[in-house]
């Protein structure tokens, strides 16, 4: 064959041989399905296979898929309450670099909380072939149109009603579909993409969540196995309040409502995987399962602990707070023939860290103006033990409150636990209790013994390193970007707050 031919040759097949190329090393890559199932306020310890003897919950499903794969259990969002862990999920990005300095967003009608431009990981994966959908809660904000009729005022009181429009939603962030509302407070209205289509009762919610997901991959699956994969994101609005189990669940934990709530998650996750299994797609497919972060109290923990069952497991507070149990999340990682089954580690990650995991993986570089505090779990999946792991994490709480962590040592910039629980920030100063906390994860877990005073040292490094990562806009190696706004290490006041 001449050069000219072999030029027209190799042009001719070039369409078909670059999307299985990485980048410029060359080297083939898979592309494998991503599920990424987010419970909502579904604590550590409510996955019993993560607390066997402190957790009274059956999760059958869960304990099942994580015996088919990897158990990460120092996985934490990055913050102890909802929207601001959403927001560094899908960004890779620590949500308090954004106007969000405290609390949640309310719902209805706020400005979207991820700016038009920001690089999200469904867009990312877009750009890489992938197919994206959002089945479940948003909670990142939107505007809306109301249909003619309709006032504000009736608006705020019953939710979006059904044919109002949805802007710059979802489908403008980077998913081709969106199925599901707005949060767990006004999930009445069901959206489909920009459009509310129906209103209905929540108790209805998380099963149809659950059976559009499973319709979604059904759909799917055909152009998943010719090449088209598929990213989706399942972030359910269970086991949140309002804990509303249907009728079939009543009763089958023996612990209440949340307990039944529970046990129909981890239902709903396992209709999920019967339907990759069904269409012989499991194989080939990326399941992580997770919660946004810890327990609320608001499901009746002091009654659930008085049944033996302690949500947050061995470790100290709830959601909201800046202690462990408001932050640190199950996190369960499939992958048939790339996870060893029944594998644990300990490394530290964070939901920040999936548009680095997702680049590494189909071995493309990212832009230094996105996920600036993401790194890659994927050497942890491989057990190749190459990469550079994630050494530090910084923690948000529902007021605000910081909290540094790098290696065993967790220091907190609060007096108390910067949420919900008991001594709250005006309570422990009031008493007494010292500005800072020091915590030696590796000998407290439970964050029992402050050692501020005895370690001044550690509390300077800490300071100095969250100093340095507020600064310079990033956490990771990068050059430095530009927070959305001011940030303040001492907040005296709560600032805006959500609802339990």
């Amino acid at each position: 064959m001449n050069h000219a031919k072999l030029v027209v040759a190799l042009l001719v097949l070039l369409p078909f041989v670059s999307p299985c190329l990485a980048g410029a090393r060359g080297q083939a890559v898979e592309k494998p399905n991503i599920v990424y199932i987010l419970a909502d306020d579904l604590g550590y310890g409510d996955v019993q296979c993560l607390n066997p003897s402190r957790g009274k919950i059956k999760t059958p499903e869960l304990d099942k898929l994580a015996a088919q794969g990897m158990i990460f259990t120092d996985a934490h969002g990055g913050s102890s309450v909802c929207t601001p862990t959403r927001y560094g999920l899908l960004t890779g990005r620590y949500a308090w670099r954004t106007h969000l300095q405290s609390g949640v967003l309310d719902g209805t009608d706020d400005p979207p909380l991820i700016a038009a431009g920001r690089l999200t990981v469904p867009a990312f994966l877009k750009q890489q072939g992938y197919t994206t959908a959002a089945i479940g809660k948003w909670h990142l904000g939107f505007t809306s149109t109301l249909p003619e009729g309709v006032t504000a005022s009736a608006q705020k009181k019953a939710g979006l009603p059904a044919g109002a429009r949805i802007l710059d939603g979802p489908t403008t962030r980077g998913f081709d579909y969106f199925w599901g509302c707005s949060n767990a407070r006004t999930m009445s209205g069901l959206i489909e993409n920009d459009k509310v289509i129906e209103n209905i009762q929540p108790p209805t919610m998380l099963p149809r969540l659950g059976q559009q997901a499973v319709r979604y991959v059904n759909e799917h699956a055909g152009a998943a196995k010719a090449g088209k994969p598929f990213f989706l994101y399942v972030p359910l609005t269970s086991p949140h309040t309002p804990i509303v189990p249907t009728k079939e669940w009543k009763g089958k934990s023996g612990l209440g409502d949340y307990g039944d709530f529970v046990m129909q998650t981890d239902a709903v996750v396992g209709d999920i995987l019967a339907a990759l299994e069904k269409n012989g797609l499991a194989k080939n497919t990326l399941v992580v399962f997770t919660s946004d972060n810890g327990c609320s109290p608001a499901a009746g923990t002091e009654k659930l602990e008085a049944q033996g069952h302690f949500a947050s497991a061995q470790y100290r507070g709830y959601k909201a707070d800046i202690w462990d149990g408001g932050h640190r999340v199950p996190f369960l990682v499939r992958w048939p023939g790339k996870v060893k089954p029944g594998s644990h580690s300990a490394q530290l990650i964070c939901h920040t860290d999936l548009m680095a995991t997702c680049a590494e993986l189909l071995g493309v570089t990212l832009p230094e103006t996105a996920a600036e505090d993401s790194i890659s779990w994927l050497p942890v999946l491989r057990g190749s033990g190459k990469g550079a792991p994630r050494e530090s994490i910084v923690h948000h709480s529902i007021h605000g409150k910081f909290a540094i962590r790098q290696g065993n040592w967790k220091l907190a910039l609060c007096s108390g636990s910067g949420g919900w629980s008991k001594p709250g920030d005006p309570e422990a100063t009031k008493s007494g209790l010292p500005a800072v906390q020091l915590y030696d994860l590796g000998n407290d877990i439970a964050e029992t013994k402050n050692l501020a005073a005895e370690r001044p040292e550690v509390v300077e490094r800490l300071t100095k390193l969250l100093e340095r990562m507020v600064a310079e806009g990033r956490s990771t190696p990068g050059t430095k970007q530009v927070n959305d706004v001011s940030i303040m290490f001492q907040k005296s006041k709560a600032g805006k707050k959500a609802k339990k």
